[in-house]
């Protein structure tokens, strides 16, 4: 049990979870619920395609891990280097594979993201702002994946996507500003904070949020299903204080809460995604 609950960790379950909730929420918006077996192996491939991606990141990050986070499996001695490459290509196999049975949309799109995942923990992660943008992708791709699995996307579905990327993006700018120190002298990484500095990293990150409020609130008076919804409402209006604070936080340079915020804002992104869902039910 012990190594499987290092596993779990490795892969960090409960991202998956938050992806299942997000193709959820999309399927029902796009057309409904799709019947057995389409619907089993919708939510197989971003738990597996999104595990994959975090367990080949930690085998990256080993070095900035030590120096960052000196919990995480692979630094504490619990799992091996081997393991997380032994977890990343299983994981592969089975999200590609359960995508390929899908459809050739969500085919494509499993395989581009188990792909591109290898090519940010390797490449892209370094690049300035690029790396971000492809995490805050990860972050919002469920959403048009859903979608395809029932039908294709629609105005509410584009406009939850650019929200959540955006606020996926400002929560990635944000934690390079925290990781500033073990990414640049461990890895070398050109981040956006080693390009233009903590400080305007730190209020790009805030207008970012900004904007995703700003959609949330046009989701409210202008598209349907959450058009008047009532339900979604007061959900998204905690969303959007806890995100804005998690991004003033940072704005302000206030380091001793930037561990405390880190938890805030994907409590916010988790908040958000069961509103969606809980709001179309």
């Amino acid at each position: 049990m012990s190594a499987l609950r290092s596993a779990l960790r490795l892969v960090r379950f409960e991202h998956s979870i938050m992806l299942v909730i997000a193709v959820l929420g999309a399927e029902m918006i796009s057309g409904g619920i799709p019947q057995m077996p389409a619907l089993a192996l919708s939510l197989i491939t971003p738990i597996f395609v999104g595990a994959s991606a975090f367990a080949i990141n930690d085998y990256f990050d080993v070095e900035v891990d030590r120096r960052n986070r000196k919990a995480r499996p692979l630094v504490s001695g619990e799992l091996k280097p081997s393991d997380a490459l032994a977890i990343t290509a299983a994981c592969i196999i089975i999200g590609v594979g359960a995508g390929i049975l899908i459809n050739i949309y969500c085919a494509v799109i499993a395989a581009a993201f188990a792909a591109l995942s290898l090519l940010y923990s390797y490449r892209l992660k370094e690049m300035p702002l690029v790396g971000n943008a492809y995490v805050a992708l990860s972050m919002s791709i469920p959403f048009i994946f859903g979608s395809y699995v029932v039908g294709s996307p629609g105005a509410a579905i584009l406009s939850i996507f650019s929200l959540v990327f955006l606020a996926g993006l400002a929560r990635e700018i944000d934690g390079t500003v925290r990781d500033y120190e073990g990414d640049v002298r461990e890895r070398k990484a050109r981040t956006l904070p080693a390009v233009i500095g903590k400080k305007a990293s730190a209020w790009l990150a805030m207008m970012l949020y900004v904007a995703a409020a700003g959609i949330s609130a046009y989701l409210f008076v202008a598209v349907p299903p959450l058009k008047g919804n009532f339900v979604y409402l007061p959900i998204i209006s905690v969303v959007d204080i806890m995100i804005l604070y998690s991004g003033a936080v940072f704005a302000a340079g206030k380091k001793r809460l930037y561990g405390q915020v880190r938890n805030v804002s994907l409590a916010a992104m988790a908040l958000a995604l069961v509103c969606i869902l809980i709001s179309v039910l």
